[in-house]
C-alpha cells in the first residue's frame, strides 16, 4: 500500500510535505523544466514588495565550508508585477502557490496582502518577518513579539487566506515572538530563516558579501533550527510547523518531521540540485514503506513520544555553557 503523504498547515492542505521554500526557487516557474511543479507540496514564491525593490549589491552570494551566504536584500519586481505578469502562468501549474509578502513598515505589508487578493487561487500567505539582509522591515519585526504580532494582525484584517509567518532563528524570544504571530492571527509558523552570518576575502581584505552581512542557510543551520522547531513545537503543540533550515535529503526531512514539523521547505538544496525536493520526496516514500508507515503525519513529533518513554528526549538538561561545569 502506498503511504498516505498529506498533511495540512492549518486550513493550508498539501498532498505531501514537501514545499520550495521562498527565494530560492524564483516564482518556481523557472524549475518548472527540470521539476514538475505539482509532484511537490506546494511552492513559495520569493518575497513580494508594495513597489519593486532593487535588492542589496553584488556580490551576493558567497560559499562557506557548511552552507551558503546570501545578500539578495529581497529584490523583486513589486507586488502588482506579480499579479499581472507573473501570477497568471503560475496559476495554470497544478500546485499550491504560497506568497511571501515583506515591507518595511506594517502598513506596507497590509498594502501587499491587500493587492494579493486579486491573484486568485493563491493557496495561502507567507508574511517574512525575519530576512536579515534588509535595512528596514525584516528583523526589524520579527525580533520582538509585540512588533511581530502589529504585522500579523495588520495583514490578517486584509486577507482571508491561510497565514504562515516565517520566524527568525536568533531572537532572544523566538517562542514568545511565535505565540503573538498566532495570536494575531497566524495559522502556521515557518521555521525558520537564514541565520546572520558573514565571510571575509583574506586577500582582498574585505567581506566576501556587497552587503558585508548576509543570511547563512544550508547543513551547518540544520541543527539550531531543528532545535527551534523542537523548541516551539513543546511550547506550541497545537500550531502547525514548517520546518525550513538546511533540509539537502530525506533523512534530514524526517528529523524535523519527529521533531514535530508538519511539513518541510527545500531551499539551498535546490540552488544545488533543481531536482532535490523530489529526491526528499521519493526518500520518505521509500522510508514510509520499509518501516510500515501508512500515514506520513504517523512521525509528526514522534522523537518527543519517544523521548517521554526514555532518554533522551524531552526535558534534557541544557547544554553546558561557557562557565558551568
Amino acid at each position: 500500500m502506498e503511504p498516505d503523504l498529506s498533511t495540512s498547515l492549518g486550513p493550508l492542505k498539501l498532498a505531501n510535505p514537501v514545499v520550495l521554500a521562498a527565494g530560492t526557487c524564483g516564482w518556481g516557474l523557472e524549475l518548472a523544466p527540470y521539476l514538475p511543479l505539482e509532484q511537490v507540496g506546494a511552492v513559495t514564491v520569493k518575497s513580494l514588495t508594495l513597489d519593486p525593490w532593487p535588492g542589496n549589491p553584488p556580490p551576493r552570494l558567497a560559499e562557506t565550508a557548511g552552507g551558503l551566504l546570501n545578500s539578495v536584500g529581497l529584490e523583486n519586481p513589486g507586488v502588482d508585477h506579480f499579479v499581472s505578469r507573473i501570477w497568471p502562468e503560475l496559476r495554470l501549474r497544478r500546485v499550491p502557490v504560497i506568497a511571501s509578502l515583506a515591507g518595511r513598515t506594517r502598513e506596507e505589508y497590509a498594502a501587499v496582502a491587500d493587492r494579493l487578493n486579486e491573484a486568485r487561487g493563491l493557496a495561502a500567505l507567507e508574511i517574512n518577518i525575519s530576512c536579515p539582509n534588509v535595512k528596514a522591515g525584516g528583523l526589524t519585526f520579527g525580533s520582538r513579539p509585540e512588533d511581530a504580532a502589529a504585522v500579523v494582525e495588520a495583514v490578517r484584517r486584509k486577507t482571508s487566506l491561510p497565514l504562515l509567518v516565517k520566524l527568525a532563528p536568533l531572537t532572544a524570544d523566538p517562542v514568545g515572538v511565535a505565540r503573538a504571530v498566532v495570536e494575531a492571527g497566524a495559522d502556521a509558523l515557518t521555521v525558520a530563516n537564514t541565520v546572520p552570518a558573514m565571510s571575509i576575502d583574506v586577500t582582498a581584505r574585505r567581506p566576501r558579501l556587497g552587503n558585508a552581512v548576509g543570511g547563512l542557510s544550508g547543513p551547518a543551520i540544520k541543527p539550531i533550527i531543528l532545535r527551534l522547531v523542537w523548541d516551539i513545537s513543546a511550547a506550541l503543540p497545537g500550531v502547525p510547523l514548517l520546518g525550513l533550515g538546511g533540509i539537502c535529503t530525506a533523512e534530514d526531512a524526517l528529523e524535523f518531521l519527529l521533531a514535530g514539523a508538519r511539513a518541510v521547505g527545500i531551499g539551498t538544496a535546490t540552488l544545488l540540485n533543481p531536482r532535490a525536493a523530489l529526491n526528499v520526496l521519493k526518500g520518505l516514500v521509500d522510508y514510509c514503506r520499509r518501516h510500515d508507515i501508512r500515514r506520513l503525519t504517523e512521525l509528526v513529533g514522534a522523537a518527543r513520544r519517544r523521548g517521554r518513554e526514555g532518554a533522551p528526549g524531552e526535558g534534557g538538561e541544557e547544554p553546558c555553557s561557557p562557565g558551568k561545569g
